[in-house]
């Protein structure tokens, strides 16, 4: 694990504050709340954001009485003013680490700055392979046997920031985008999941087995002390 992916600041004993960014319907998200619901997952999710009102990822959070927020880039006149209102709505709700599932906006200096080495993205490919926004087509495009899911912290580059986390998903003869990405999507959820309990509570990051291996436990607030 990166170093600066180690320290988690808050109050020691307290559940890790999470902050989810997404731009569409949240089948991560969904994830992560799910998961928040189990005893001793070591995180929760305390703040939804979207640069987009319609966004449904946001009603999930809404259902739950959870705080949810939205920063529409066509708000502001440039992007740099975008990404400080970003930063703003972020930074005031005090997370311990912020979750970039299925944003679809890179983001600048003003968010990354007060934020270095807190923010996490999941991605529908083994990075550095494909990074940007059409990953699955460009894997398919390619005809590689082998494609995957990664979790990163995030930098300033695109998909560019150090791998915390990465398992394989085989291509299949007749895959198609969107069959290629279900499965994809299934892998992403779980190393999510796993990938903020263990940055929650300090321990590794665990990836996924492959098939047939015993599933790894996901780290709790218990299995750390």
């Amino acid at each position: 694990m990166p170093a600066d992916a180690s320290a988690v600041p808050g109050t020691p004993g307290a559940r890790a504050r999470v902050v989810v960014l997404l731009s569409g319907a949240g089948s991560l998200c969904a994830a992560l709340l799910a998961a928040t619901d189990e005893p001793g997952y070591p995180a929760e999710v305390v703040a939804v954001g979207a640069d987009r009102p319609d966004a449904g990822g946001l009603a999930l959070a809404a259902d739950r009485g959870i705080d949810t927020f939205v920063v529409a880039v066509r708000d502001h006149p440039d992007r740099a003013s975008w990404d400080r209102a970003l930063a703003a709505e972020l930074v005031a709700r005090r997370p311990d680490w912020v979750v970039s599932a299925g944003f679809m906006k890179l983001l600048g200096p003003a968010v990354l700055a007060p934020l270095a080495g807190r923010v996490v993205n999941t991605h529908p490919a083994l990075l550095p392979a494909f990074p940007g926004a059409h990953a699955v087509r460009d894997a398919l495009a390619a005809g590689v046997a082998t494609t995957g899911a990664t979790v990163h912290l995030v930098d300033a580059g695109l998909d560019t920031g150090p791998v915390l986390t990465q398992l394989p998903v085989p291509v299949h003869a007749g895959d198609d985008v969107a069959s290629l990405h279900e499965r994809i999507k299934t892998v992403e959820r779980e190393l999510l999941v796993r990938t903020v309990a263990a940055l929650a509570t300090g321990a590794p990051v665990p990836a996924l087995p492959t098939p047939g291996s015993p599933t790894p436990a996901v780290p709790t607030e218990e299995s750390t002390r």
